[in-house]
């Protein structure tokens, strides 16, 4: 576990210092948020396949039947983590309302007050895996509200291993009658992004699940008798999993841009020394190269053509370049 902490801390170090275009990271990341949806739909018995999902939402066209409802609302509540704030029980509602509407909306947003159990149907039997703790709202709420405040509390513990604790933990309770894990693996990826992992954007959770779905839910069930430890070695492996291959597939796209769009030299010196900071000015960079102001303006022009800057300031004075 402690090994695959350090290897993701170390694969999204790496990620973030890969100098990408602006435009291909945008095409990354909406692809990341297709994969996603993809999966976590797919996962839970969606019957659409990755291209069907890909023309539904690059499309944009209405989504008709139940399977493209729960994709677009999955994909729409994804574009909208970022700009959540708060991780406490509204959130989870309004999350849960969101995915479900149009969908199921006699469930959508509420906690269920009845009994029910995961299992597989075989035949006319019904094979119970796993039959939730708890069976009324009230219950089920107090317990949720618990998990939210455990979750802000335990700073001393690792947002990894605690977005991982959170994920079982939820899936345990299982407060809804229907949408439990993709609401599940939503507020994870929006407990990540809090703490700073850039979900969406770098990498998603769901292609490591996509691997062996039957692994993924066996792994979640070997904490359910209190021993976690299983379940977060499988879940770090995921997050590294995930790591690589966003870097692979980052690193593929960024060997297949146009040779006009790759940096020079020198263009690829000034944004390695002023990632960290995030901007430079024309001054800056005349005394870290040492290179007259014409030179200057160029490697400026190269960025700004390539995607890589853009100018910020007045016309003339105050002027200075953001790294996009």
């Amino acid at each position: 576990m402690l090994e695959n902490i350090s290897a993701v801390e170390r694969l999204y170090g790496r990620i973030e210092r890969l100098h990408i275009p602006k435009s291909l990271w945008l095409n990354l990341e909406r692809n990341n948020l297709i994969q996603s949806a993809y999966v976590s739909n797919s996962i839970e018995g969606n019957s659409l396949s990755l291209p069907e999902v890909t023309n539904l939402l690059i499309g944009g066209r209405v989504p008709t039947t139940r399977d493209e409802k729960e994709v677009s609302n999955y994909f729409v509540i994804l574009k909208e983590l970022p700009l959540l704030k708060d991780f406490d029980l509204k959130t989870l509602f309004s999350i849960h309302k969101e995915l479900l509407t149009g969908v199921d909306d006699k469930i959508a947003g509420k906690i269920r007050n009845s009994v029910v159990v995961v299992g597989n149907k075989v035949g006319s039997e019904i094979i119970v895996k796993y039959n939730p703790p708890y069976h009324t709202k009230t219950q089920i709420e107090k317990h949720l509200q618990g998990l939210f405040n455990w979750s802000k509390d335990y700073a001393q513990t690792l947002p990894i291993i605690k977005a991982g604790i959170f994920h079982h933990q939820y899936v345990y309770l299982h407060p809804f009658v229907d949408g439990n894990g993709r609401t599940c693996r939503l507020l994870t990826a929006l407990f990540l992004i809090q703490n700073g992992y850039q979900i969406n954007k770098y990498f998603i959770l769901d292609d490591f699940y996509d691997t062996d779905r039957k692994l993924y839910s066996d792994k979640l069930s070997t904490a359910d008798e209190g021993d976690l430890t299983q379940w977060l070695e499988y879940f770090t492996d995921g997050l590294k999993y995930s790591l690589q291959s966003a870097i692979d597939r980052a690193e593929t796209s960024l060997s297949q841009v146009s040779v006009s769009m790759r940096l020079t030299p020198r263009e690829n010196q000034v944004l390695v020394n002023f990632t960290s900071i995030g901007e430079f000015t024309a001054s800056d960079v005349i005394k870290f190269l040492n290179v007259s102001r014409q030179q200057v303006n160029l490697i400026v022009k190269g960025l700004i053509e390539k995607s890589r800057i853009e100018k910020k300031g007045g016309k003339t004075k105050g002027v200075f370049y953001k790294i996009l």
